[in-house]
């Protein structure tokens, strides 16, 4: 029997985080999505389609990469990239977004619905959107927009409709309440494609499942390259969809450290970061129940990260559990550290990163330099960096 890597319950919980916490007319919509996912998982003409997508249209598996430059110059243990930078769509997004488009066509749903922060999963979104012939819709907060420019251009130039979010701290949690108010207006002939390991049940569960990929293929070819498992293994941390993505495979190899990097931003006072599982406490939000940001009264408190698709209060339920059976050490970076990894990786080995990328390899190059030089680390890479270098470049006075 499993430990670690766990299914959610009848009722959607991975032990006390999950579930559906949402209006009782909206929960036949989402039984109806958990029955259609579940009998549709293990159908050969479902997953042969999805297989041949991944392979032949995202160009998996990822390869990983031995950054011998950066180990060299930090010292201590090596580093490692699993590459999903190399994505089409350039992040690991798209493992789940073609999934959930395909799921959306084969129920017949008229419309594909999202919310983005950073502009990757409305960019894999609406690739998929366009894939599948499903016209798509994209909420994103005015602040998220002015900072992703290039990924709002990519988003309509694929088709996507991309609605400004003008409400609140203009950020990713009002792009979810955005998009959710949009949903509910007709949720029959709409899929929400949630864009991380959050919200209702199914969801925390199937994207996880989607993004597994990043995962499994990470164990067969570090054991190819290396003749060992890795380590340490490191991945940013905001909903958690790429973090549970590669950490699934490895979760009941107790000899390998895990840990999760959440954004401690500019400080660590409210309103400065978007640290969900170091300082938050459990609660409710879009739907679930698990570590949350919030005020006194338990309402989601503002968050804030250089990297706009870590700005979230809340975080998958399954990280919440993870978090409390001590399975997976959630750790921080700066904006200040995360900006001079960005800088750091490109200059070192020629590798652009996402800003968000960027706060797995700031922990990475600390803890790095405690390791001995036989350890091994395997970091996450979960996005290339084009969508950050103007807002980089302003920042530093380039």
């Amino acid at each position: 029997m499993k430990k670690y890597d766990i299914n959610p319950d009848e009722n959607g919980y991975f032990g006390k985080y999950g579930g559906q916490i949402i209006p009782p007319d909206l929960k036949p919509i989402f039984d109806e999505i958990e029955s259609f996912y579940l009998n549709i998982k293990n159908d050969e003409d479902f997953q042969k389609e999805l297989r041949d997508l991944l392979k032949n249209y995202v160009g998996r598996p990822s390869p990983i990469y031995y950054a011998k430059n950066l180990s060299a110059k930090i010292g201590g243990a090596q580093i490692y990239f699993k590459r999903e930078d190399l994505n089409h769509t350039g992040a690991h997004k798209i493992n789940h977004t073609l999934g959930e488009a395909l799921i959306a066509k084969r129920m017949g749903k008229k419309k594909l619905l999202a919310e983005t922060g950073a502009g990757q999963h409305g960019v894999a979104l609406a690739t998929a959107a366009a894939v599948v012939g499903i016209p798509c819709e994209i909420h994103m907060g005015e602040i998220d927009i002015a900072k992703q420019a290039p990924n709002v251009l990519r988003m309509k130039i694929l088709g996507a409709k991309v609605v400004p979010v003008k409400m609140g701290t203009k950020t990713l949690k009002d792009a979810v309440d955005s998009a959710f108010g949009e949903f509910v207006k007709d949720p029959q002939n709409t899929f929400f494609g949630i864009g991380s390991v959050v919200g209702p049940h199914p969801f925390p569960m199937m994207v996880r499942d989607f993004q597994r990929i990043v995962g499994e293929e990470a164990r067969e070819q570090f054991k190819e390259i290396t003749k060992q498992d890795p380590d340490a293994l490191i991945a940013c941390v905001g909903g958690g969809s790429n973090a549970i993505g590669l950490f699934s495979a490895f979760l009941e190899n107790e000899q390998i450290d895990i840990y999760g990097v959440e954004p401690s931003g500019r400080s660590l006072n409210p309103g400065d970061h978007a640290a969900t599982l170091t300082l938050g406490k459990p609660g409710d939000i879009h739907g679930m129940h698990t570590y949350l940001l919030q005020d006194e009264e338990g309402n989601p408190e503002p968050v804030y990260s250089i990297a706009s698709g870590l700005d979230y209060p809340g975080v998958g339920p399954q990280h919440s559990f993870l978090k409390d059976i001590k399975r997976i050490k959630y750790e921080l970076a700066s904006d200040k550290e995360s900006l001079e990894a960005f800088m750091e990786l490109s200059k070192v080995e020629g590798i652009i990163p996402a800003l968000e990328s960027s706060h797995a390899i700031a922990f990475a190059m600390k803890l790095a330099k405690k390791m001995k030089k036989d350890k091994k680390i395997l970091i996450n890479l979960s996005g290339r960096g084009d969508k950050d270098i103007d807002f980089v470049a302003d920042k530093l006075n380039i």
